[in-house]
């Protein structure tokens, strides 16, 4: 005999040929229920379906119809009974013309049919959006934002303490190009005229530059600060050093949280690109389900609209501009490295999102190989075409010209 199984958010309903409702499981309560609801979407069975399933066999119903495919296998391969999926199914039709009907046929009031239907659906969007925000690729997304802007703070506040300091000692600027250095120098030594040149030399990682700062200070046309002045300087020096201690420690959490989450994607791009990649896809997933086209841009969407709208020309690449793959080529050979370094990313982020292998080697070998065979062959820029005017345009022009004067 054949029947129907019809999976609603209160339970579940059995129907004969006839549509005639056979048998039911209702959930006793909203936790229950969300519970079973998700075991469904998971792994096609739940505790009430299968003691359905079974009253069924025992009923002698031999061939049993659902509306999703991922239940009907998994009742075939747990039962060994017929089972097949069809949707809509005639009886669930019928259950959704009338859902209240199918509950108060079971047994169960109107009131207690709303309060299920409400706290069961609160229950499981609460569920849901928990579990989307466990989700490491949003966590990683949120710390290369805040990379960002570490980035942006400490470059305000070193452009400052070189500026302050500067009215103490202007020549150490030109000096000592790398920020992390100048804030070094200016928190061991404070006042120029206690610079130790072996002690700078260290510090700044070259033989003789110590004793040109040295120099510079002790010839230096910088006025005299007071010590009360100097201490502020010293202290915001401080602050960038920390800032900078901070942000290498969220480098390595990203670095460490992207070879769990997406290793392949980590080689191919870099922990921080790949990461960024992710920030502006929304998560690791929703990167996947892009085309190749769309990563390749992505980052350049003003220009992308720009285009668009005017008519000018498109971007040849967005974020991924920053990979040592772009950036180091010629300008005339970057659409085309950007296109290849685009869909090996694209199958990248597809891999890690779906629980593939290790496959970035390959990629990476691939990805080069057709770098490769761009520069041999565009290794010169392309000549541009002049246009020429056509004699019919020129001899108009000219009578134009001869008309008004």
């Amino acid at each position: 005999m054949k029947c129907y199984i019809v999976d609603s958010f209160g339970g579940f309903f059995a129907y004969d040929d006839s549509l005639k409702l056979i048998a039911s499981r209702i959930f006793e309560s909203p936790n229950e229920a969300s519970s079973q609801i998700l075991d469904l979407e998971k792994k096609g069975l739940s505790k009430d379906l299968e003691v359905l399933v079974h009253d069924l066999v025992e009923m002698g119903y031999d061939e049993l119809v659902l509306e999703d495919e991922l239940e009907a296998k998994a009742i075939r391969t747990r039962f060994g009974v017929k089972s097949s999926s069809e949707s809509p199914s005639p009886a669930g039709a019928s259950f959704r013309a009338s859902p209240l009907g199918a509950f108060l046929s079971a047994g169960k009031k109107q009131a207690f049919v709303e309060r299920l239907l409400r706290e069961t659906s609160d229950s499981i969007v609460r569920i849901k959006i928990r579990k989307a925000s466990e989700k490491r690729d949003r966590l990683v997304a949120q710390a290369v934002s805040a990379l960002d802007e570490i980035d942006k703070n400490v470059n305000i506040t070193v452009s400052r303490v070189r500026e302050w300091y500067g009215l103490h000692f202007p020549e150490l600027d030109s000096l000592v190009p790398d920020h992390r250095q100048y804030m070094m120098i200016v928190k061991n030594f404070a006042r120029r005229s206690n610079i130790d040149p072996e002690a700078v030399s260290k510090l700044v990682q070259a033989e003789n530059k110590g004793r040109v700062i040295y120099d510079a200070a002790m010839n230096s046309m910088g006025a005299e600060v007071d010590d009360y002045d100097l201490k502020q300087i010293v202290d915001l020096a401080e602050i960038n050093l920390k800032t900078y201690e901070s942000r290498d420690s969220m480098e390595k959490y990203i670095d460490d949280v992207m070879k769990e989450i997406a290793p392949n994607v980590r080689e191919l791009a870099g922990a921080t690109l790949g990461a960024r990649l992710i920030a502006l896809a929304g998560s690791l997933e929703n990167l996947a389900k892009k085309p190749a086209s769309t990563i390749q841009v992505l980052g350049a969407e003003k220009a992308l609209f720009r285009s668009l709208k005017t008519g000018a020309r498109p971007p040849k690449h967005g974020i991924i501009f920053q990979h040592q793959y772009l950036h180091s080529a010629e300008r005339w050979q970057r659409g085309k490295i950007a296109r290849a370094l685009a869909g090996k990313l694209s199958i990248a982020a597809r891999v890690d999102a779906f629980g593939g292998d290790y496959v970035a080697d390959k990629l990476k070998s691939s990805v080069e190989k057709r770098i490769a065979e761009i520069k041999k062959k565009y290794a010169k820029p392309p000549v541009k075409t002049v246009k020429h005017e056509r004699p019919f345009k020129r001899y108009r022009k000219e009578k134009r010209r001869n008309r008004r004067w």
